[in-house]
């Protein structure tokens, strides 16, 4: 049987669960220290939801850098059926290799039509940004893009 929306507040919770049955997703590990590590398990978990949809991550705040925000992108692109994608990135340390690839994974999704991307707050400057956004211009079904970048003002 085939779930509808679902929301998970735990890591290993999610990776028991039977991903495969997945369409609509909520993950909310905001203020957890996954880091890397856990990103990329999390992305590596995401690439078996075959059926997946609608996928919402509130990843905030968890110390993921460019290998975790591309071991991500790396499991997003393989969710071949999503076409709602909303990213909670910001308060990270993903820099310009991290987003420039987390780019190139979703130009992958060929499904996709509406993306919202925050990566405020962390470590992305005009070479990250140029290619997060070279990559989403590959996006040929993208028609809502909703893309946050806000940096902190320094003093």
């Amino acid at each position: 049987m085939i779930q509808q929306n679902k929301y998970f507040y735990d890591l290993e919770d999610f990776l028991n669960s039977s991903l495969q049955t997945h369409t609509h997703l909520n993950i909310v590990l905001s203020n957890n220290l996954i880091g890397d590590e856990g990103a990329s398990v999390l992305g590596s978990a995401l690439a078996n939801c075959t059926n997946l949809s609608n996928l919402t991550l509130f990843l905030s705040n968890n110390l993921i850098g460019d290998e975790g925000a591309s071991g991500l992108g790396s499991g997003l692109a393989n969710c071949t059926n999503l076409s709602n994608l909303t990213l909670y990135l910001l308060e990270n340390q993903i820099g310009d290799e991290g987003a420039s690839g987390l780019g190139s994974a979703l130009a992958n999704c060929t499904n996709l039509s509406n993306l919202t991307l925050d990566l405020s707050y962390t470590q992305i400057g005009d070479k990250g940004a140029s290619g997060l956004g070279s990559a989403l211009a590959n996006c040929t079904n993208l028609s809502n893009l909703k893309l946050f970048l806000r940096q902190k003002q320094l003093t």
